[in-house]
């Protein structure tokens, strides 16, 4: 098993990197978006890996974070999600967007994915919610989105304008649930209104 790969970055293009090692041995690496945009500046890097051996190819998937690394191997864990199609959800969306989106059964995200139909998205939630929630890297704390805040600015702003706050969270929490984590602060404000 090969944990991790050191070295010089000989190519690097959003879906790969070729990294050659001290001992003058070049590893290409397949890479996702989020990682492409870490390394793509970089002349030396150290990329998390994980090894796939298939019948026809032994395919090298490098990784930035722990975080990224261990989500993907949940994500190849579900029926009908290979790691290519593990690698494009991480390509479309942060590992926190991706773990909010189980935590709130989001498959309406989960679907926008080019690929993955309603019955995939929905495997992914059934099978990663209790997971993902156990998952030691996917603390609460360590997840830094834009989702998280805000709906603290949005929730803020409705206690502010004098609505009680549990019941502005759980108004929010819906609008989330219904409408995916991509909505803005004011967008977010405006729906919780309108049902508060």
């Amino acid at each position: 098993m090969i944990n991790h790969v050191k070295g010089t970055i000989e190519e690097v293009n959003p879906a790969y990197v070729i990294v050659e090692t001290s001992g003058g041995v070049g590893y290409t690496i397949n890479i996702s978006l989020a990682t492409f945009s870490q390394v793509k500046d970089q002349k030396e890097v150290k990329l998390l890996t994980h090894f796939i051996v298939k019948e026809d190819a032994q395919v090298l998937y490098g990784f930035a974070t722990e975080e990224e690394r261990e989500l993907f191997k949940l994500l190849i864990s579900v029926n009908g999600i290979g790691p290519n199609t593990a690698r494009l959800i991480l390509s479309s969306m942060s590992v926190g967007e991706v773990l909010n989106a189980i935590a709130m059964e989001d498959v309406k995200t989960i679907q926008s994915v080019k690929g993955i139909g309603t019955k995939t998205a929905q495997r992914v939630v059934i099978e990663l919610k209790d997971k993902a929630k156990k998952a030691s890297w996917a603390d609460a704390t360590k997840i830094n989105v834009a989702y998280n805040n805000n709906k603290y600015e949005a929730l803020s702003a409705l206690v502010a304008l004098g609505f009680p706050k549990n019941n502005a969270e759980a108004v929010l929490d819906k609008i989330i649930k219904v409408e995916g984590i991509q909505l803005t602060v004011e967008e977010l404000i405006k729906k919780a209104l309108k049902l508060l």
